[in-house]
């Protein structure tokens, strides 16, 4: 398995990513995907890459947005 950084951003409709909560933990798994299906509340709505990072984000369709970026 490998080792991330997960870095989870929470946004609501009102405040977007300027006040998003942001909480950090680190997190061992073969597939980030997997990771989020398995303990995200909301489904997934687009997968990408950046710089190295696997980034995943969530919403409810009504503005309520989470994003999980993996970093090795």
């Amino acid at each position: 398995m490998k080792e991330y950084e997960l870095c989870i951003e929470a946004m609501n409709p009102c405040g977007g990513s300027e006040y998003a909560q942001r909480s950090f933990r680190d997190v061992e798994t073969d597939s980030p995907v997997a990771w989020v299906k398995a303990n995200a509340p909301l489904p997934i709505l687009d997968i990408s890459e950046a710089d190295g990072s696997v980034i995943i984000t969530t919403g409810d369709g009504h503005g309520y947005i989470t994003r999980y970026i993996f970093t090795e």
